[in-house]
């Protein structure tokens, strides 16, 4: 496991406008009633991460799980430059770290249901968390669909949760190989699942009333639509289009 000692503030793991994304003329949501979320933090800079890259990957197989890659920046200066790494998956991680009071972060990080801090190369501890927290209290109901290029995102407040909550969009690439020459993982080929390339926040909510939005969307990536409350804190609904 690699740490990276810091200080920081608390800071929102919401970044920007949204993005103009694309998927196919017609899409359906997961019909899983509560995926739960896996957010794995990791860096092809890091020796201790290849266990834990191939763990996600077996996680994406499931339909009960959304498993999501964010490659941070910080191992970069050690030899290589993580080819999928961004200072806002960085700043993400910070902000859970920040709002869990804890002055450290470090790879491999797994965090579940945006809740549950783990180390990411430990799936007994992972599983036991998607068993809980899939057999959880429903919060929202969220549903999505797509036409064309535009995306239909409806929800329903089912049980109480702090208030306003985050309605985010969240665009990965299924799966790429890499081949990595220098670094602490050098002469290695090694497979990500479910790389993280844009995450966006579309509304905040107040949940007085049902939510019903919709935007332009491009491109053939899946798509992931996230209700979190802030900090960031507990994911109360996630739904995929892929």
């Amino acid at each position: 496991m690699r740490r990276l000692v810091t200080k920081f503030a608390a800071a929102l793991a919401v970044w920007g406008s949204v993005t103009t994304v694309a998927l196919p003329t017609a899409a359906a949501a997961q019909s899983v009633d509560r995926p739960v979320v896996v957010e794995l933090y990791t860096s092809q800079g890091c020796s201790s991460c290849p266990p834990a890259d191939a763990f996600l990957g077996e996680l994406a197989k499931r339909e009960d799980v959304i498993p999501l890659a964010l490659h941070v920046d910080y191992w970069d200066y050690i030899g290589w430059k993580d080819k999928f790494a961004s200072p806002q998956h960085t700043k993400r991680q910070k902000a859970y770290a920040s709002a869990a009071g804890r002055r450290s972060i470090y790879t491999p990080q797994m965090i579940v249901q945006g809740q549950e801090h783990v180390v990411g190369n430990h799936p007994k501890n992972v599983n036991a968390l998607i068993e809980r927290h899939g057999a959880a209290e429903v919060t929202v109901d969220l549903q999505l669909s797509i036409t064309g290029n535009q995306l239909q995102v409806t929800a329903s407040k089912v049980a109480r949760a702090k208030t306003p909550v985050l309605v985010q969009l969240v665009r990965y690439m299924p799966r790429k190989s890499v081949q990595i020459r220098s670094g602490e993982n050098a002469g290695r080929t090694i497979t990500y699942a479910n790389i993280v390339t844009d995450w966006q926040l579309l509304d905040e909510w107040n949940m007085r009333r049902p939510l019903d939005l919709s935007t332009k969307v491009s491109g053939e990536d899946p798509l992931v639509v996230i209700v979190q409350e802030r900090g960031p804190g507990r994911i109360l609904a996630a739904a995929r289009l892929r």
